[in-house]
């Protein structure tokens, strides 16, 4: 088990470069199979995820060169055979493997996927989606069996606008006979990166970012190059870091139209924002406005964010309210956050925070990937000394955490007991 130490109280001050967005990478690269040639991705940041999704590539025999941000992806030779479970139950993302393998060969077989335990994730609108394009699906044992005599076009139109659902069924729709409609499709910037990426390799598909998305079916992907873009909630997180402890902080390499939710936020509460092309700087004000979110689909507030921004609500003046609407368990931080001096409430998916609130520095637990960074965000804001244990969950989506914090003033170590 990974703990991580850290000193609080300090102010942080420089520039952290933001790296490519996690959620988009986990489905680039199982995207990458489709090609019938190879494809290269650059600006993939290097997080356990990655790390786990390479070990699937290697599982079906595909060849993969990675070197500094970039990895090519060459799928000439791969098997498709059944994805074992100790590698799908490594991350959620595991899951777009059925799409490309469905979408490419008509068949694919693997475990139900793993990942944060931020509440009931079922895939019911996945395998609706792959049914509707003419495949079978069979549950043996936690086993998912899915395949099809031939893919055809459908019109799809998804219950709840999930990114995960809209992009595997775009993965499989690639190079379907005909053409899908998926309607109230999820909109956020990582499905348009999906879908630049296999439009690049050859595919036909509009409407990205938008409720409808239209893919033309092709028989045939090539070769292409492809750039992760800047993620979004990783810049988040460091941008709310900037406004708790940023003396002042500069967060470099984003795309500030990808966090309006956010900022508008952060300047309703009277956070000190300058926001440029590409960067957003900080700093750390005495007084903050209370302030309520709402979680939603994007371009709403992200529930990514969610966790991270309940640490800055409690240092604002009065009464500041969170509503969670997507994940039933993702106030599983907030236990922690009283741990540590918070006066936080919660009742039917709201918590009611009280503030401003001293966060002083004591041991608690990362119970998940954001949870963790809202307790690394509120370590970074308390005084003394915080042990944060099961830091493995933060390195499953922060590239190189230890060392952009390090790099800017924080006092942060990480080890191994």
């Amino acid at each position: 088990m990974k703990i991580m130490e850290i000193e609080g109280g300090n102010d942080l001050n420089g520039t952290i470069r933001i790296s490519g967005a996690k959620n988009a990478t986990v489905a680039l690269i199982p995207a990458a199979i489709l090609t019938d040639e190879e494809a290269t991705i650059c600006n993939i940041p290097e997080i356990t995820d990655t790390d786990a999704l390479c070990d699937i590539l290697s599982s079906l025999n595909v060849n993969v060169k990675r070197a500094s941000e970039s990895m090519i992806i060459d799928p000439t030779n791969i098997k498709n055979i059944e994805i074992k479970e100790e590698f799908s139950k490594k991350l959620r993302a595991s899951y777009y493997f059925m799409g490309a393998l469905l979408g490419k060969y008509k068949k694919a077989v693997m475990y139900f996927p793993g990942g944060c335990s931020i509440g009931a994730r079922p895939i019911d609108l996945h395998l609706k989606g792959f049914e509707a394009l003419g495949a079978t699906v069979k549950n043996e044992l936690n086993k998912y069996i899915v395949e099809a005599e031939e893919l055809h076009g459908a019109n799809i139109y998804l219950d709840i606008a999930s990114v995960g659902a809209t992009i595997n069924i775009m993965l499989a729709a690639v190079k379907a006979k005909g053409t899908t409609i998926i309607d109230n499709a999820a909109k956020e910037p990582e499905i348009v990166n999906v879908a630049t990426f296999l439009n690049n390799m050859g595919a036909k598909i509009t409407g990205a970012g938008t409720s409808t998305i239209k893919i033309e079916g092709v028989d045939y992907l090539h070769k292409c190059f492809h750039e992760v873009i800047p993620d979004r909630i990783e810049a988040g997180t460091y941008i709310i870091i900037g406004a708790l402890c940023g003396n002042p902080l500069k967060i470099d390499n984003v795309i500030p139209e990808h966090l309006d939710a956010l900022l508008s936020k952060l300047e309703e509460m009277g956070v000190d924002l300058e926001i440029g092309a590409d960067y957003v700087i900080t700093s750390r004000n005495n007084y903050y406005k209370s302030t309520s979110i709402k979680t939603a689909v994007y371009p709403g507030f992200p529930t990514d964010l969610q966790q991270p921004f309940t640490v800055l609500q409690t240092q604002c003046d009065g009464k500041s309210k969170t509503t969670e609407t997507i994940f039933e368990n993702r106030f599983m931080h907030v236990p922690y956050l009283k741990e540590l001096g918070a006066d936080v409430e919660i009742k039917n998916q709201t918590a009611t925070i009280l503030g401003p609130s001293k966060l002083k520095g004591s041991q608690v637990v990362a119970t998940d990937l954001r949870a963790g960074a809202s307790m690394v965000a509120a370590a970074l804001k308390a005084e003394g000394k915080t042990t944060i244990t099961n830091a493995e969950h933060i390195l499953r989506g922060y590239e190189q955490i230890v060392e952009k914090l390090t790099n800017v003033g924080a006092k942060i170590k990480i080890k191994e007991i």
